[in-house]
């Protein structure tokens, strides 16, 4: 008879193998870990009319629908004016740029600088210096290209963007911060919102302003439409951009009308300035742009010079402000405002940033207020003299403070007279500067557009053992269950064979 050591020993170990199998496989499946495969980050710099902001984003690599969850994580305003500025001195422009770009390489971790793409989108203010002089705005972008070519970050050009294409942004940054295209919700999960509306864009630039939302018929044919896809919707956005028409050029249009009206060529009245205020202005200041090429003088000297006293006449403030806007073109059409262009009525809340944000904080008006609140806010304002003004606006650089009153009749008209906003929709108007701690800027949307064309990377998944060491344990242990099931199988042949053989010999042994 064989021992039956050998058996219970093979019986022992195979047992052992198969629970070994079947716990290693259930703990590296429940207990695999699935990591995020980090943050990606994105660097936009905003090259408006009159400064450069540099904004740093971040996202998972992971998106929702074709579309980074974009937060803003850094924003570095870069000394000096915008660079349209530097059409002549091309090569000053790398000096101002290098304090905000060291700040930026400190907040993203340096192995994710190469990765790590950087864009420059320019606005009004070179969209008319091409328009003067093409070489020049050439040279400047070339003169950038060069810069950001010798950073480690990967760099995706600079371009000058559209008109359409910074209002339809502006209306992306402000619908994503106020929770229009994404909400979480009570599982923590990203979802759209249900039936929740979109709201209209305003924003008022150095050069520029724009007015973007979606019309009350989306499907109505206006040729300002654009389409936007994001998080798996479409939107027909209606946008348009009103060249000539920001705060900076449309006041370098009053100087001008009030020079052309004026009866001295050296010393004018200037309803919008403060009383008791006085400066004086170089004729190129304000008449060496492409908005006020109609208002030069006939007999034109760029450097000579004016000076502007202020009066603090809130009416004739007004007065002045409305010759800026052409009312007549429209020959009262109700889709068509001004200046000709064609556009649905205003529906909805909308956000009014920018240049709208900071005259109203200059008002000192915050949250809702009406219209009535709004005139007699710009009234008394308006009023005051540059002394008053001074203590009202301790803060305020002197090129703004003298120019508040400007911009409150300007902003009155634009949005009155212009867009249509009255007495019983104003209220729908939020002005603001940010949403938490993101700014309300076109140069969000412009990187959640430019998110759709990055590719998602997939869920990194960790294992409590190593692939290569998983499969080795399993194979070793296969084998050695296999084994052991061969070796019970040999003893069990060879224990019948004994049996056959007992039998045999009993059978046939004599008596």
């Amino acid at each position: 008879m064989l021992t039956r050591t050998p058996s219970v020993v093979a019986q022992a170990f195979l047992l052992l193998s198969v629970i070994l199998i079947i716990a290693i496989a259930v703990i590296q499946i429940n207990q695999q870990k699935i990591l995020s495969p980090g943050l990606k980050y994105g660097i936009v710099l905003d090259a408006g009319s009159s400064r450069t902001t540099v904004y740093v984003y971040e996202w998972p690599a992971e998106k929702e629908n074709d579309t980074g969850v974009v937060s803003q994580t850094f924003k570095c305003d870069v000394k000096g004016p915008g660079i349209s500025s530097y059409e002549h001195n091309t090569g000053a422009l790398a000096k101002p740029l290098d304090e905000c770009l060291n700040k930026v390489k400190e907040r993203i971790p340096v192995h994710l600088h190469k990765s790590t793409s950087l864009y420059l989108g320019a606005t009004a203010g070179m969209r008319l210096l091409r328009l003067q002089n093409e070489t020049a705005a050439n040279e400047v972008l070339a003169s950038i290209q060069n810069y950001f070519r010798a950073q480690p970050f990967q760099f995706r050009g600079a371009h000058i963007i559209t008109g359409p294409e910074e209002g339809v942004y502006g209306w992306i940054t402000a619908n994503y911060l106020m929770g229009n295209f994404l909400e979480r919700n009570l599982w923590r999960a990203w979802v759209h919102p249900y039936r929740r509306e979109t709201m209209g864009a305003l924003d008022l630039g150095g050069a520029s302003t724009q007015i973007s939302f979606i019309p009350e018929d989306s499907q109505e044919n206006f040729n300002n439409t654009m389409q936007v896809k994001l998080y798996g919707y479409d939107y027909n956005v209606y946008t348009h951009s009103f060249q000539c028409y920001g705060r900076d050029e449309a006041e370098k249009r009053l100087l001008a009308l009030l020079l052309q009206k004026s009866s001295t060529n050296s010393s004018v009245d200037n309803p919008c300035y403060p009383r008791n205020y006085k400066t004086a202005l170089t004729v190129k200041y304000f008449c060496g742009s492409l908005c006020t090429q109609s208002l030069r003088p006939t007999n034109y000297y760029p450097d000579q010079s004016v000076i502007y006293h202020g009066t603090g006449d809130p009416g004739l403030c007004q007065e002045m402000v409305s010759l800026l806007f052409n009312f007549s073109t429209c020959r009262s059409q109700e889709d068509c405002p001004f200046n000709g262009i064609h556009q649905p009525k205003v529906k909805g809340n909308f956000v009014a940033f920018s240049g709208f944000y900071y005259t109203i904080n200059a008002l000192n008006l915050t949250g809702h207020f009406t219209l009535t609140d709004f005139n007699s806010s710009m009234w008394f304002f308006c009023s005051q003299s540059w002394a008053q003004l001074q203590f009202m606006l301790p803060k305020s650089e002197e090129i703004y403070a003298r120019s508040y009153c400007f911009s409150a009749n300007f902003i009155y008209y634009l949005l009155v007279r212009g867009y249509n906003f009255d007495a019983g929709n104003w209220p729908q108007i939020h002005f603001q500067k940010e949403v938490g701690n993101s700014s309300i800027a076109w140069s969000l949307g412009y990187m959640l557009s430019l998110t759709n064309m990055i590719p998602a990377e997939g869920k990194l998944i960790q294992l409590p053992l190593k692939p290569s060491l998983f499969a080795g344990l399993l194979i070793f242990l296969t084998v050695l269950a296999l084994l052991c099931l061969f070796f019970l199988v040999y003893l069990c042949i060879v224990s019948r064979n004994q049996k056959v053989i007992s039998r045999v010999e009993y059978v046939f042994t004599p008596e």
